[in-house]
């Protein structure tokens, strides 16, 4: 498995996202992951120029773009099922983990400390990862208000519980994003230029 860690990583435009629901446009996981990364590092700026935080946007990005790279291995286990309950949301963690664990063993040896605190948390990037976990959370509801505005109501009650999660996550970041920039999401092309 040496030195194949980058050819995996190609393999996120395999891996569909939203298995469960009826999708006006397929979502990938690299697809998804270059949102996030982007969502990510403007979270970053938002606590840097709106309530005066000092994060790294870059580290922020950086993690973003490997956040789901294990569901090459796992593939993309639906939210409903893998939040079921405590023991079913613990054991897909240690899977998830063992994923890791697994791309990580092919780089080589030289590389490994460098991508190792991108799939594992160091605790001082603690405000880092969560700012991820809310880029993820946004990113899914971007693709609920694109379904939407589709004419698919398929995701209207995830958008509403991805919303009350959003909320839950208590990133002030996220909150002014969505006041500042969600609407955005809702106009089309010609009223976005």
């Amino acid at each position: 498995m040496e030195n194949n860690f980058y050819a995996m990583m190609s393999r996120m435009k395999y891996i569909e996202r939203w298995a469960l629901m009826r999708n006006s446009r397929p979502e990938n996981v690299s697809e998804h992951t270059l949102e996030v990364s982007i969502l990510a590092h403007a979270l970053a700026v938002i606590g840097n120029k709106r309530i005066n935080k000092n994060l790294n946007g870059e580290r922020a990005a950086l993690i973003a773009l490997f956040h789901d790279s294990t569901e090459i291995i796992t593939g993309d286990m639906p939210t409903p099922i893998k939040y079921y309950n405590g023991n079913i949301q613990g054991a897909f963690k240690e899977i998830e983990a063992e994923a890791a664990r697994r791309l990580l063993s092919m780089l080589p040896e030289d590389f490994k400390e460098d991508y190792e605190s991108i799939f594992f948390p160091k605790q001082e990037e603690e405000y880092i990862w969560k700012l991820v976990k809310a880029a993820d959370k946004l990113s899914a509801l971007i693709k609920c208000i694109q379904e939407e505005k589709a004419g698919n109501t398929e995701f209207s009650s995830a958008k509403e519980s991805i919303t009350e999660a959003i909320k839950e996550l208590q990133v002030e970041e996220a909150e002014i994003f969505m006041g500042e920039f969600m609407v955005s999401y809702y106009k089309n092309l010609d009223e976005l230029t």
